[in-house]
């Protein structure tokens, strides 16, 4: 059997695993406009969405009205239980390329409510830059004597290895969609 009817054949086996249903529409405003006073409630409620996407927040101001997360690697098919793929073409590319996505919530305050804007940043591995950030590279071996050289770890500061792809706009609508219902529009 030729390599390519293999191929052919295990992607068609796993299409039912991924679920071709979980399409999304492009149907809410981004930002969307929320009809509301209590801007703790609303806090709460968009870090509680973020949570259950399993975004880790990295940082929140509450003053600015900006909630980050930290990146998050994409969910493949065998991890079901993570909803950032959001797409059954979502979740084949995170399983055969390494996707990494980050989200920025921004609640701005306007007349009679406030404006809620999701940016998804989403970024693509690129294995062949990623060397000088191994693990192995900043470890101390065991056989050298102690040196006191505090800046022991070189390399780049931002990690290389990973580039943009754009924003996952069928991540930002699914977040968008999940907002609505927890604020209860």
């Amino acid at each position: 059997m030729p390599i390519v009817l293999r191929l052919l054949t295990a992607l068609l086996l796993l299409l039912p695993l991924v679920g071709c249903a979980a399409m999304v529409p492009l149907t809410t405003s981004n930002p969307m406009f929320i009809p509301s006073s209590n801007h703790e409630q609303l806090w709460e409620d968009t870090v509680d969405v973020l949570h259950a996407y399993q975004f880790p927040v990295e940082r929140e101001n509450k003053l600015d009205g900006v909630i980050e997360t930290q990146y998050k690697p994409g969910a493949s098919v065998i991890e079901p239980w993570h909803p950032d793929s959001v797409t059954g073409i979502d979740r084949l590319e995170s399983t055969f390329q390494s996707i990494r996505r980050k989200a920025r919530v921004t609640m701005t305050p306007v007349n009679g409510g406030y404006l809620v804007g999701v940016e998804v940043e989403k970024e693509i591995e690129d294995p062949d830059k990623l060397i000088i950030n191994s693990p192995g590279y900043a470890t101390f071996p065991q056989t050298d004597p102690l040196h006191r050289d505090l800046d022991a770890v070189v390399g780049p500061a931002t990690p290389e290895g990973w580039y943009s792809v754009g924003r996952d706009s069928n991540l930002e609508q699914s977040l968008l969609q999940d907002l609505q219902v927890a604020y209860g529009q």
